[in-house]
């Protein structure tokens, strides 16, 4: 994913794109990762048990607004990017 190179160097602030380099603007070392950049957007997997039963579940944390530009994101492209239709 190479949304959080973007977010780091500023990317294009245009559209949605600039969501996410608004909130790796203040503190772009935060977004080292695809996996804090899913933690930022709440779409990390966290680990959950109840006894011998073991599964994953989506973050409920992260910012809303960048979880919304992200959804708003990927189904744009499903609907005009063949690459992501693939």
């Amino acid at each position: 994913m190479s949304c959080p190179a973007a977010a780091r160097s500023g990317g294009d602030r245009s559209g949605h794109g600039s969501r996410f380099a608004d909130h790796g603007g203040d503190n772009p070392e935060r977004l080292d990762s695809e996996a804090s950049f899913a933690a930022l957007c709440g779409v990390s997997p966290v680990e959950r048990s109840s006894g011998c039963r073991h599964y994953r579940r989506l973050n409920r944390g992260g910012d809303r607004q960048a979880n919304a530009a992200l959804h708003r994101i990927v189904f744009t492209r499903l609907r005009v990017d063949p690459r992501t239709q693939d």
